[in-house]
Order: structure tokens, then sequence, then C-alpha cells
């Protein structure tokens, strides 16, 4: 799972450390919440990465400068929390207040700028804003072009997200033309698995919309495996796979493999999301459905 669990052992450890030798406001204790923090946000344990990043955040609002760019990263670190926790305008919030520290001291077209609009691009498309979203992310993709290689994995990742808003929009085409651009990189160099996972998932839920339902399967079990290598089993990304997978299954009447999926889907999200997250209810829409063909 990329050794997350192991890596909060030691930010602990080091946490420890500095709780006894230094004052409470000092700027080493932030770093070491910050790490906590993306610690648990990257094991999915969402609300305890919120309280690290917030005790990190309240450090450097009292001991630096306004427009720091540690502020901006706390932040942005704070907005990915509240977009994975479902939180979506106050997302936007944090992310919009990273980007006006940011544009204060970046030039309009450095890489940090297009990490920050690939943010505003996710949270837009969630919102199902998808001319927004679609905005944001051309913006990041022009930034990317001109100051990254050719074969870059963020450029990549980028594509696939631009594929991802084509197909909420319902331009197949173009979705498949972008998540092969993002393949072609992703598959020819060394790269992040789980973002390739990503754009294979994509692939799959492009596929099961156009009904071509084996190629979907496919590509979901590709996303599936790397999923499931890399992240512990109760992670909520891989709620998100199982959830297309029961889709899938729904559409191709296999409604005993679909209660299954939809069963793996909700009890990991019951047990890691809030109640209030919008994901809670699509999963249990899904159920309902299944249950009514069974």
């Amino acid at each position: 799972m990329g050794d997350y669990s192991k890596a909060l052992e030691f930010y602990e450890k080091a946490l420890k450390i500095r709780e006894k030798a230094l004052p409470p406001n000092h700027p080493d204790l932030a770093v070491s919440y910050n790490n906590i923090g993306l610690a648990y946000n990257y094991m999915g344990d969402y609300s305890k990465a919120l309280e690290f990043h917030e005790k990190a955040n309240q450090i450097y609002k009292r001991t630096l400068p306004v427009n720091h760019p540690w502020l901006a990263v706390s932040y942005n670190n704070i907005g990915q929390v509240y977009y994975n926790m479902g939180d979506y305008s106050k997302a936007l919030v944090s992310h919009k207040k990273s980007l006006e520290i940011r544009q204060t001291s970046l030039p309009a077209n450095h890489p940090g700028l297009a990490y920050l609009y690939n943010w505003f691009g996710k949270i837009y498309r969630t919102m199902k804003d998808y001319p927004r979203a679609l905005e944001n992310f051309e913006k990041c993709l022009s930034i990317r072009q001109k100051a990254l290689p050719e074969n870059h994995p963020d450029k990549a990742t980028t594509y696939s997200d631009i594929g991802d808003v084509h197909r909420l929009m319902g331009d197949y085409e173009k979705a498949l033309l972008f998540h092969r651009k993002a393949l072609n990189i992703q598959e020819n160099i060394q790269c992040n698995p789980l973002e390739c996972a990503t754009t294979y998932i994509n692939l799959g839920e492009t596929y099961r919309e156009m009904k071509d339902y084996s190629t979907a399967l496919t590509y979901f079990q590709k996303g599936l495996e790397i999923h499931q290598k890399k992240l512990p089993k109760d992670h909520p990304d891989l709620a998100v796979v199982y959830h297309n997978m029961a889709k899938l299954y729904l559409s191709t009447r296999q409604y005993s493999m679909a209660m299954k999926s939809i069963q793996q889907t909700i009890e990991i999200a019951q047990e890691k999301l809030p109640s209030t997250h919008p994901h809670l209810s699509d999963y249990k829409e899904t159920f309902e459905n299944i249950r009514k063909k069974m």
C-alpha cells in the first residue's frame, strides 16, 4: 500500500520527539502534523487526515507571512481531504485560498499553478459543472505542455481527466482519444501505478457506457488488480471500482455478481466515508436497483 502505515509509524515517532523538544507553535511541529495528515489521507482515513492538516494550518497561520508557500500547500492539503470526504464546497474554498497565495509568488505558467487548476477541474467535475471542469483541466494541460517533457506522467493524468469529462458529457470518441493518450505515456514509462489504474478505470467506465461490457470488464479488472496491490483493503477508492463493476454486472444481468460487488462497496463506504458523502446515496441507489432484479 505504498508503505504508508510504515511511514506513519516513523512520522509519529518524529512528532513525539519534536513535541518534547519544541515550543507548541514551532513550524517543525507543523511539518510533522502535515506528514501524518498526508499518510492518513493516502490510507483513506480522512477524518484523521483533516485533524492533523488543520493542526499544521493553525501553526502556519500563527507563524508565517500570509502569502508563504507552505501556507498555500497547507490549504491545498485540507482541500484534498474535504474533496475526499465529499464536501466539495469546502474543498473549493481551501483550494481558492491556496491559489490566491500561489498567484502572488508564481509566474502564470508555473507547474505549481497547473496542479491547482487540476484540483479545480476535479472538484467541478464531481459537482457536475462539466464546462468549468474542462476549462480548468485545459488550463492545467496548457501549462504542463509548455513546462514538462513530452512523456511526463503529469501530462498523462491530465489527459485522462479531460477524457473523463468528455465521457460525462457523452462524447465517448473524445473520451477514448484522451484516455489512449494517457495510456500511451503511462504504459511506456515508470509512473505511479495508481495513476495508471485510474486511466484503466476511466476507460472501463467509458466502455461500460458504450455498452461494450467485455472490454469494460477487462479494464476494470486491470484497475482493480493495481488498487488491491497498492491500497488497504478498506480504501474508499476500492469502493469506487467495486461500484463500477456492480453497475456493469447489473447491465449484463449477472445479478449475484452485482450484489456481491455492491455489498463490498457499501461495506467500505459505511466504514470510511462521512454519512453525508454523495457517494453513499449513489451506492445505495445501485443496491436498490440490483435488489429489485433478484
